[in-house]
């Protein structure tokens, strides 16, 4: 696919949702995507949006990314999850060194990569590289992946503090080098094919590799692109709630669909009815507010919005926490409203309040974790706290 323009992931992202919302059943019943889906996430840019320019990607932005996202979303959350969790990953393989950027990105930048953000396995320093060995699950688009990006905690050299933290890693492997156990058996979010990653005394040379800390910290090694600078805070749990705001709509467009035809034991048409009305305008007051919230922490990670100084760190984690709770509240009550006729597996609304429900479950999106880092951030000083207001 030719580079485009900073829109093109956005105006491709309805035709995505299109085929994914056709395919849903599909992936549903095989646990992971259809080719065709994982074809028309490549194709509409999602591999290459965070891929260095160096390498024909895009070096795109926080937000259209967001966007693309969410529309796609509207289609199918899976799809979503897959096409937002594939661009971060190329992001985080933005940072290896020069050789091992060249690599990854040999056949062009639309290379799919999968990756691990937790430490699992083990890795030993051997010449030239690492050993790897172990199991990461929860590795969503493991199965489409061309790389994976394994993480894991090296030893450490020299002498070892006991009060220090391990050095955290990631290994990029090619798919020749992984095998993959089939462990994804879920309530929610059953198409993205979250499988376990298995490798077994793997040579990861040493230009394949990068400690987290370059990630979270934004040292890029060449690139000066704004999506490789900014530091891991400001975009949080981004990736992983971006798609649910397209679910949430999708989920209420069906609904809309459904309520609009249907009538009650009464004869009365269930949309004439004011608690139908009410909830329906609770609901998407609900999606639109999570939305705003998601967006402004693409806006801070894109440098457009700039938010008091020393907040920037605790208060995006703070609002996606909470973007997702608003949007699990509006999905539950949709999901509600459509009575029993409304859980039929054949119903997309269930799907959908499925996957909030099972995605909001991701420890990243726990307003209890980044609502405590954000209190303890406002109530440390007077004048950290002077800056909440």
């Amino acid at each position: 696919m030719p580079a485009g323009d900073k829109s093109t992931i956005v105006t491709r992202a309805p035709r995505v949702a299109e085929i994914a919302a056709r395919c849903a059943q599909e992936a549903e019943t095989a646990r992971r995507l259809s080719p065709q889906v994982v074809q028309a996430v490549r194709d509409a840019g999602f591999a290459r949006h965070f891929v260095p320019s160096a390498h024909g990607g895009e070096a795109g932005g926080f937000t259209e990314l967001t966007s693309a996202v969410g529309l796609v979303g509207e289609g199918c959350t899976s799809a979503a999850w897959a096409a937002s969790l594939a661009a971060y990953a190329g992001r985080y393989a933005a940072f290896l060194p020069a050789q091992g950027q060249a690599e990854i990105w040999a056949d062009g930048p639309d290379t799919l990569l999968a990756g691990a953000l937790m430490p699992s396995g083990k890795a030993e320093p051997v010449a030239g590289g690492w050993r790897l060995s172990g199991e990461w699950k929860y590795i969503s688009g493991v199965h489409f992946a061309d790389w994976a990006l394994a993480c894991a905690a090296v030893p450490a050299e020299g002498p070892v503090d006991p009060d220090a933290r391990p050095e955290v890693r990631f290994f990029a492997v090619p798919r020749a080098d992984f095998t993959i156990e089939d462990s994804w058996f879920t309530v929610g979010m059953r198409g993205t094919g979250s499988d376990t990653l298995l490798l077994s005394d793997v040579f990861v040379p040493e230009h394949r590799t990068l400690p987290r800390s370059a990630v979270h910290a934004g040292r890029a090694p060449a690139s000066d692109a704004r999506c490789h600078i900014v530091p891991m805070h400001a975009v949080n749990a981004l990736p992983f709630a971006a798609p649910l705001v397209g679910a949430a709509r999708g989920a209420l467009r069906a609904w809309i669909a459904r309520a609009g035809s249907r009538v009650d034991r009464r004869g009365q048409a269930v949309g004439e009815k004011p608690s139908t009305q009410v909830s329906l305008a609770r609901s998407a007051a609900e999606i639109d507010a999570a939305e705003l919230l998601i967006l402004r922490t693409a806006a801070v990670a894109d440098g457009t919005q700039c938010p008091p100084e020393g907040e920037a760190a605790v208060r995006g984690a703070r609002d996606l926490a909470l973007a997702v709770e608003l949007l699990v509240s509006a999905v539950d009550r949709v999901f509600r409203a459509g009575g029993t006729s409304g859980q039929s597996s054949s119903d997309p609304v269930q799907r959908f309040w499925r996957d909030v429900n099972s995605a909001a479950s991701h420890v990243a999106l726990s307003f209890e974790t980044t609502g405590a880092a954000y209190g303890a951030w406002a109530l440390s000083g007077e004048e950290r706290a002077a800056a909440v207001h």
